[in-house]
């Protein structure tokens, strides 16, 4: 068996998260077996799978030595440098301006290259973060934007942020977003787009669609901030967040993004290849502003990050004035 302490960095958690985190490398068959087997006890009791840790509670989990050696393995760092601008940092939070061509998480074709593995290269070079020492927690990011839109990530380093910053984003009530997008066409003014999205699952593309009951909300606030000659610099703050929501929704207004692959105008996006070899849509996540925060996040409350333009995006900019 093995017996564990809840530590400060820890509570709040569910204990079967936490046990999944511990026991990384455990089918979810063997640690939800360990419950049905009362085999998992919080100061000596047996306790349900959506019980919450507390501080100083010990953790007494049924597993023999083998077992534990087979199945808690703490991942390894990868060796992957981190030299992107840091927003802001303190003990809770990390806030990092991605560049434009890396993904957040991995997916099929890119597990090692990743912003999330080179900010643990990063916490861990610097002592903020030790996968020995964390019984399971991973800092991580509380949101993820398109591999090839650039701008603000942010990143809970203890499981308290972690949750608050999760919540955050998914409710949207205490947090606005704001996005830079360069789109093609003259904007007449500010607007607000309450367009319903709904993604084809077999193609990855979204549409907006009214009918269909599987639609989702979808509000996207707009106001522009420059004119070029045959384009608009636009603010798009996101109500709700969707899958390429902006992408989606400036197309469905007539202005679609520069160099969307997607959505866009293919005309345009040639003509910004062959003039700046920029091949991906030109999407910046700008700002994000706090509103009321409870918890040990509290101290952001009101408080407002900027990310600026990637050096090739403000080349661009600067070439059409």
């Amino acid at each position: 068996m093995k017996d564990l302490v809840i530590s400060k960095e820890n509570e709040g958690q569910r204990v079967d998260k936490f046990v999944r985190k511990y026991l990384n490398d455990a089918p979810l068959s063997f640690v939800y077996k360990t419950f049905r087997k009362k085999d998992v006890k919080v100061n000596g009791h047996w306790v349900n799978i959506d019980y919450i840790l507390k501080k100083d509670d010990v953790l007494r989990i049924y597993v023999t030595d083998s077992q534990l050696l087979e199945f808690n393995n703490p991942k390894p760092i990868e060796n992957v440098k981190f030299n992107h601008e840091i927003i802001y940092e303190d003990e809770n939070i990390l806030i990092v301006n991605k560049p434009r061509g890396l993904l957040v998480h991995g997916d099929s074709n890119e597990k090692r290259l990743t912003l999330s593995n080179q900010v643990l290269n990063y916490l861990y070079s610097k002592g903020d973060y030790n996968p020995n020492d964390n019984y399971g927690f991973v800092p991580a990011p509380a949101h993820r934007i398109d591999r090839n839109t650039s701008g603000l990530v942010i990143f809970g380093k203890t499981i308290k942020a972690l949750q608050i910053l999760l919540g955050l984003f998914k409710d949207k009530d205490n947090l606005e977003k704001t996005y830079l997008a360069l789109v093609v066409g003259h904007v007449d003014k500010a607007g607000d787009i309450n367009a319903p999205l709904i993604k084809d699952e077999n193609s990855g593309l979204v549409k907006v669609d009214f009918h269909s009951k599987n639609s989702k909300q979808a509000i996207s606030h707009y106001e522009v901030e420059r004119y070029f000659a045959n384009y608009s610099l636009v603010n798009v703050t996101i109500l709700t967040g969707r899958t390429h929501q902006i992408r989606v929704h400036m197309n469905y207004i007539g202005h679609p993004v520069v160099g969307d692959g997607k959505y866009g105008d293919f005309k345009v996006n040639k003509i910004f290849k062959s003039e700046y070899n920029f091949e991906n849509q030109f999407l910046h996540a700008r700002r994000i502003h706090f509103l009321e925060i409870p918890g040990v996040l509290s101290y952001l409350s009101n408080k407002t990050f900027v990310a600026k333009l990637t050096r090739e995006e403000e080349k661009i900019i600067n070439n059409l004035k």
